[in-house]
């Protein structure tokens, strides 16, 4: 499966009504502690692997998360790179 490119993405979550895309990037073995959002989430995962809580993320993968829910993160040994579009 091709990803779309950033720009494509972009384009995509503000017509799906998103108000906020970025590209997050994450170094190597980093750990999040649990915590939450004021907003809601639509990431795909484009580069890298990460565990959002026991949940297992690869390139190609996608996640939503609704505001408030509690989560943890954490990034594999070459880190990871997501894109996420937010809605505040």
């Amino acid at each position: 499966m091709a990803l779309p490119t950033f720009d494509e993405f972009r384009r995509a979550a503000l017509a799906r009504g998103f108000d906020e895309v970025l590209e997050r990037h994450w170094d190597p073995g980093q750990v999040v502690a649990t915590h939450s959002h004021p907003f809601f989430a639509d990431a795909l995962v484009v580069r890298g692997e990460m565990w959002l809580d026991e949940r297992h993320l690869v390139a190609g993968d996608t996640f939503q998360l609704p505001p408030g829910t509690p989560h943890a993160e954490r990034y594999g040994p070459e880190g990871a790179t997501y894109w996420v579009a937010r809605r505040n």
